[in-house]
């Protein structure tokens, strides 16, 4: 089962506690230390994205590294983002039009204000998921296929991202749903997430695998948006790759192959970050002023901050000595 992770704590108070598994993998295996439900099946949600790009990569697409980086993002709707989102669609011949991903207003609050402002409302351009939304439509043009069922399980390109899911994680899909963004989604284990994110750091120079390592590291900006959890974790740790994902999961790489995937139960993602530190550092990083920044959220009240979400003491030691 899940076990307590992470502790609200107001005006000196606990308030709530939020439960989670943590998978730690380290030595090329998963470590005895990990908690909770680290081999049942869940959704990753937008973690999955690094592997569907490399899906799409084995399908034939070509992109600039700061593309395929888009590719990969859960954007802020910046105007980089959507800059470059749309300069994959008009390099293949599309437009916004042809994304099937719903419209939606910026993450990001001031590009939403300017946006607005400007008398727009929500666009499918905006939308946290369309660079990937753009970078299938473009597969799917450089291979010769269809573009108007690309979202469909049984069309070529999620076949391949399928087969490609399960090659990293070293499991079979356990269930496929449809994600928020209308992408089919293939539901594994946190063991199997972890075991794919090192397998993108460790995987030889050059390879595809690497190479979308290499590019969500390079531009942190792009892969999420300003302030944004896997810009500053990726610059906070140097070499680290991380991607979170809706509903309280995330996973993380260092250089060495060392990694972690996490997922709150409750889906809140205040608990992320906190979890994301402490799992760092039983994978044995070493503090830092900027990882330590990050290792607690900020509770608020009335515009002033009167407590944190921080990681529970000893989950790790305590989970060992319960197993």
């Amino acid at each position: 089962m899940s076990v307590p992770l992470v502790e609200v704590v107001r005006s000196g108070f606990r308030e709530c506690v939020h439960r989670g598994s943590v998978a730690l993998w380290a030595a090329g295996a998963l470590s005895a230390r990990s908690v909770g439900e680290v081999d049942v099946p869940m959704f990753p949600r937008s973690s999955n994205k690094p592997f569907q790009a490399l899906g799409m990569l084995r399908c034939g697409l070509e992109l600039s590294d700061a593309d395929l980086a888009v590719a990969c993002a859960s954007h802020s709707g910046e105007p980089e983002h959507l800059r470059r989102v749309e300069s994959v669609l008009h390099a293949h011949g599309l437009t916004e039009d042809d994304l099937q991903c719903p419209a939606a207003l910026p993450g990001d609050e001031a590009s939403r204000h300017a946006m607005l402002r400007a008398g727009h409302g929500p666009r499918r351009l905006a939308m946290n998921c369309s660079g990937k939304h753009a970078a299938m439509l473009a597969t799917c043009v450089r291979a010769g296929w269809s573009t108007e069922d690309y979202r469909e399980p049984s069309h070529p390109l999620q076949v391949e991202i399928r087969r490609t899911i399960e090659e990293s994680t070293g499991e079979p899909a356990a269930a496929t749903a449809v994600d928020g963004c209308g992408a089919p989604l293939a539901a594994f284990s946190l063991a199997g997430l972890a075991r794919a994110f090192a397998g993108l750091v460790q995987a030889p120079v050059g390879t595809p695998r690497r190479r979308v390592a290499d590019v969500m590291r390079r531009h942190p900006f792009l892969v999420s948006g300003t302030g944004r959890e896997d810009e500053s974790m990726m610059t906070a740790v140097p070499g680290l790759l991380s991607k979170a994902g809706a509903e309280g999961v995330a996973a993380v790489a260092l250089p060495d192959g060392r990694a972690a995937a996490i997922k709150i139960e409750d889906g809140h993602a205040r608990a992320r970050l906190p979890v994301l530190v402490g799992a760092l550092r039983e994978l044995g990083v070493a503090p830092s002023e900027a990882l330590d920044a990050l290792a607690t959220e900020p509770v608020f009240g009335a515009g002033r901050r009167v407590g944190d979400v921080r990681m529970l003491p000893d989950v790790f030691d305590r989970a060992v000595a319960l197993s």
